[in-house]
């Protein structure tokens, strides 16, 4: 089954005002998730950041809207301001490491005991 990507936009910081704009925002924080369904079991793995953007001017503005057309336009922001061939491939990474584990924990049995198996309730 392929892996599925999600955008989660977590919070913007705006100027008030800049630029003669409203709203202006410099900061996005979000986070980017991936998840695959292997034989039944879902694995997923994901990373945040914060990238930074400035507006100049006479550029085109797109005035902030609270509306998912807008997350678009800011999830475009972020897809061409980041690596993303690199963060799904750490991602997927994350994933196949879950899948086919190559490390493992291992424990000292008398500092972990095994939990006593619990009597059955009588009724």
């Amino acid at each position: 089954m392929a892996i599925d990507y999600k955008w989660t936009i977590n919070q913007m910081n705006a100027h008030i005002e800049s630029e003669g704009e409203q709203n202006v925002i410099f900061t996005v924080h979000w986070s980017y998730s991936a998840s695959e369904e292997v034989s039944g079991k879902m694995y997923q793995a994901s990373t945040i950041g914060a990238q930074s953007f400035s507006y100049v001017a006479g550029e085109p503005f797109v005035p902030y809207a609270d509306t998912e057309a807008f997350e678009g336009v800011v999830i475009g922001w972020l897809e061409g301001a980041l690596d993303m061939d690199s963060i799904r491939a750490s991602l997927t990474a994350q994933i196949q490491k879950e899948i086919t584990p190559v490390n493992e924990d291992l424990y000292f049995t008398w500092q972990n005991p095994p939990m006593p198996p619990v009597p059955p309730v009588e009724e």
